[in-house]
């Protein structure tokens, strides 16, 4: 025995000396556009609607609006795209487990017994042998040697795709957070805006009221009333796509938190006044923004797992080695455990498929899997500067366009104010100062929607940033 074990222990020595990694090690290629330097610099430079400040993980809260803090809460807690992303993280740690546990030590037993009738002629015999009950037990144990790495290259693929999962988990959150702020905003603007368009309505059915007056006296014509019927009618038709605008918003954060329409907090449906930043935008620069974005990490971690994968089909190239012993007893039943039926045995043990066409071919698909996941990595890198760059430049546009209306809004008060005047001292119509004062809502309804794409905007922008991922971590009914 003694022999044996110094032959096993040579065979081992001279197998863990031949270890060795097959396949690429994984680092970030130098010609990925992920190093490129133009991508690196400000992203802001130029524009004054924006600062170059670092984007804040609970970027919602510049808002200060209570309500709308609670409702993130909520969706963080319970949204339904984040279970689905719990559960994938769940499963991908898992599989690092299962990867982790391949090869190195397997141990079983087993045991069986039967009555039994052998054939003679399989032990070179003539006559029929006799019925009997035979048994046996063994213990098996061995030690798979990764002489290639292919054991490991399985568990850094492992590794690589979960740390792909929870950065896939951590673009859910963002677009979950950047829902429930749209949403929300959506309700308050329709609440807003329906209020607005209600009043011009009010002030156009003055306007019918006056004409028909007018035409009873013989100082207008039928052409007037039709003409200011039409336009009443007109602005009343514009009154359902409020309420629809704000039906919508309370469905979709129905949705986004789990709970029904009717137990979401009442002060919500009733908002009325659109959430605004006081301050300048905070964006960061590329360097930063090539960092934070979750859906970068996650195509930089899918090329990580590509390229070990190659490490794993190279490995089916060559013989997977191992050592065992095993100690048992074989024979009949009652004769179990006496030293005519005992066994054991010690040594090292080699299963190679030889290697064909097709293991080759596999080792090239997964070269070519790795190719497209780098290129899949730049394009992601690509698409996250183009993002933000148009998010910029259409921000920009909307402050023109909105700060355009405010100009527009205050000339349009100040005509009606006087206008006002001019009616009060019988120097202007009672039709004229009514319309200045339509042309004043006009123009604040106007504003009004301004506003809002100016906020939807900012949302966007804030989303195209890859902010609030960090802060949704911490949130324990999320992980």
């Amino acid at each position: 025995m003694s022999k044996a074990l110094r032959l096993s222990g040579l065979a081992a020595a001279l197998l863990l000396s031949a270890c060795q990694m097959v396949g690429p090690d994984y680092h970030t290629p130098q010609e990925a556009a992920l190093n490129r330097a133009d991508l690196q610099g400000s992203l802001a430079e130029g524009d004054s609607n924006v600062v170059s400040a670092p984007v804040p993980q609970d970027w919602w809260k510049l808002y200060h609006d209570p309500r709308l803090d609670a409702l993130v809460r909520q969706a963080m807690a319970s949204n339904t795209d984040l279970r689905v992303a719990a559960a994938n993280i769940a499963r991908s740690r898992a599989q690092i487990e299962q990867a982790q546990a391949e090869g190195g030590f397997d141990f079983n037993a087993k045991a069986e017994a039967q009555r039994l009738q052998e054939s003679g002629e399989a032990f070179l015999m003539t006559e029929k042998l006799p019925v009997d009950n035979l048994g046996s037990a063994s213990l098996n144990l061995s030690y798979q040697f990764d002489l290639w790495g292919t054991l490991k290259r399985g568990i850094e693929a492992a590794r690589a795709s979960a740390d792909a999962t929870q950065a896939a988990a951590d673009t859910a959150r963002i677009t979950v957070v950047a829902d429930v702020v749209r949403a929300y905003t959506q309700v308050c603007a329709a609440n807003e805006e329906y209020e607005i368009a209600r009043h011009s309505l009010e002030l156009q059915q003055e306007g019918v009221q006056l004409t028909q007056r007018l035409r009873d006296a013989g100082r207008g014509d039928e052409t007037q009333v039709t003409r200011s019927e039409t336009q009443y009618k007109s602005l009343g038709a514009e009154l359902p796509r409020y309420q629809a605008s704000r039906q919508a918003g309370l469905y979709k954060l129905s949705m986004l938190l789990a709970t029904p329409v009717a137990q979401l907090p009442a002060d919500v449906a009733n908002c009325a006044e659109l959430p605004r930043i006081n301050q300048l935008m905070p964006v960061g620069d590329g360097a930063a923004l090539l960092k934070r974005r979750p859906d970068i990490r996650q195509a930089e971690r899918r090329l990580a797992a590509a390229t070990a994968n190659i490490g794993v089909a190279t490995g089916q190239l060559y013989p997977d080695i191992s050592i065992g012993a095993t100690v048992g007893t074989v024979g009949i039943l009652d004769d179990l455990g006496h030293p005519a039926t005992n066994r054991w045995g010690i040594g090292p043990l080699i299963n190679w498929n030889v290697p064909t066409n097709g293991a080759r071919a596999r080792i090239r698909e997964t070269e070519a899997s790795t190719q497209a996941a780098l290129a899949n990595f730049d394009g992601v890198v690509l698409n996250a500067i183009r993002e933000t760059q148009t998010g910029l430049a259409q921000y920009a546009a909307l402050l023109q366009r909105r700060d355009a209306l405010a100009d527009a809004e205050q000339s349009a008060q100040q005509a009606a104010d006087q206008t006002h005047q001019f009616f009060r001292a019988g120097r202007a119509s009672f039709l004229a100062d009514l319309q200045a004062t339509r042309t004043y809502t006009d123009v604040r309804g106007q504003l009004a929607a301004a506003n809002t794409q100016v906020a939807m905007e900012q949302i966007n922008l804030f989303l195209a940033l890859g902010g609030g991922w960090e802060s949704a971590r911490q949130v324990p009914s999320a992980r």
